[in-house]
């Protein structure tokens, strides 16, 4: 899977986006190890905890439908015209199913995207490997 492609179904989840609030859709797609593609986009929710972001979403689909994950790459994407890069519990999150080199894909949404290693966005991270 190309990265465009998988830009492509972030950009396709963003759309099913839940943001009554903040009016900002995000969207994710994750590639496993396994070669399978999750996507997942940003719920909120009225009491704000209970909100969800769109990398969780997608990490959470994943596990549910496969159990033990390794992901391989991750696209996000949203309606700014600038890259963005997972909040600090989406970066958790992944570090339990990925490690340092997975690659993560920021994307804008003029179709430009930069990649890092997750290492370089979560350096040391607390993992249970």
């Amino acid at each position: 899977m190309t990265n465009e492609e998988l830009i492509a179904i972030a950009k396709e989840a963003a759309q099913r986006a839940h943001v009554p609030y903040s009016k900002f859709r995000v969207g994710a797609a994750l590639l496993t190890a396994g070669g399978k593609v999750y996507s997942g986009c940003n719920v909120e929710i009225a009491s704000y905890g209970a909100t969800n972001c769109a990398e969780r979403t997608a990490v959470f689909k994943a596990v549910s439908e496969e159990g033990r994950i390794r992901i391989a790459k991750i696209a996000i994407i949203s309606d700014l015209s600038d890259f963005i890069y997972p909040c600090g519990i989406c970066r958790q999150v992944l570090a339990e199913f990925a490690d340092d080199d997975m690659e993560v894909i920021a994307a804008a949404s003029d179709g430009r995207y930069e990649i890092r290693r997750f290492g370089e966005l979560l350096p040391n991270a607390f993992r249970s490997f």
